[in-house]
């Protein structure tokens, strides 16, 4: 199989050299490109095949808000990101918060902490690429903790809040859509329920099409937003 081909977008250059050595030493992933702001990384990653894109967040000129947005197609005439373009994963601090609701907003498929051990960056490039866009579960945990209460005044997404949760969610996707929002991975959620990650994969599929999300990161965001889960929260025992 092809390597997964990685952009990273960063201005400091010791920060891409770090990434970049944790990256190609593994047999299945291959940086290809590398930018030092938002508009390089727009220009690059459109001269470029690529499948993920590690974007920094504060950088100077165009930010990584605005050069997710443009990557992923987000917003354009009103529609959501353009399926064929690379997955964003955004880099950020706990500082940060705002920035990360943002991208979001702006496309992103995923956040990483910057700080996170190599083997979280390495999984959250295969993750997001394999689609299942759940990165580094306790890092989101804890994240979606702190920026709870931006995702609950609706800051990354106005139309999710206004349109709440679907009525016709069954009664296990709607545990399986809060399963999500705490950060649950599938085979978490499949040892749970004590059913098989195809099963888990089933609802989330359902999930993700009644609430018309492109993928699990914007249905936690719904779920943040429309109040079916609050931050603090502790998951509720299985039923």
């Amino acid at each position: 199989m092809s390597p997964i081909r990685v952009v990273l977008v960063d201005d400091q250059q010791l920060v891409r050299a770090g990434f970049r050595m944790v990256l190609d030493s593994q047999p299945d992933l291959q940086v290809v490109a590398e930018a030092s702001d938002g508009a390089d990384a727009v220009r690059v990653v459109a001269a470029t095949r690529c499948d993920v894109v590690l974007m920094d967040v504060r950088m100077p000129g165009l930010d990584g808000i605005e050069a997710t947005r443009r990557i992923t197609g987000s917003g354009t005439a009103g529609a959501g990101p353009d399926a064929g373009a690379p997955k964003v994963v955004v880099l950020t601090t706990f500082d940060l918060d705002e920035y990360v609701v943002a991208a979001i907003g702006a496309g992103a498929s995923g956040f990483l902490l910057k700080d996170a051990p190599p083997e979280e960056l390495l999984a959250a490039v295969r993750t997001v690429h394999s689609g299942d866009a759940v990165i580094a579960a306790s890092s989101t945990r804890r994240l979606l903790q702190h920026v709870g209460p931006m995702l609950r005044a609706g800051a990354a997404s106005p139309a999710a809040a206004a349109q709440g949760v679907p009525a016709d969610l069954t009664p296990r996707e709607l545990e399986v859509l809060e399963c999500m929002a705490h950060g649950l991975s599938n085979g978490e959620i499949a040892a749970r329920f004590v059913v098989s990650e195809a099963t888990v994969k089933t609802h989330v599929g359902r999930v993700l099409a009644k609430t018309r999300s492109r993928d699990r990161v914007q249905a936690v965001v719904l779920a943040y937003a429309a109040g079916l889960v609050q931050p603090g929260d502790v998951l509720r025992d299985a039923r």
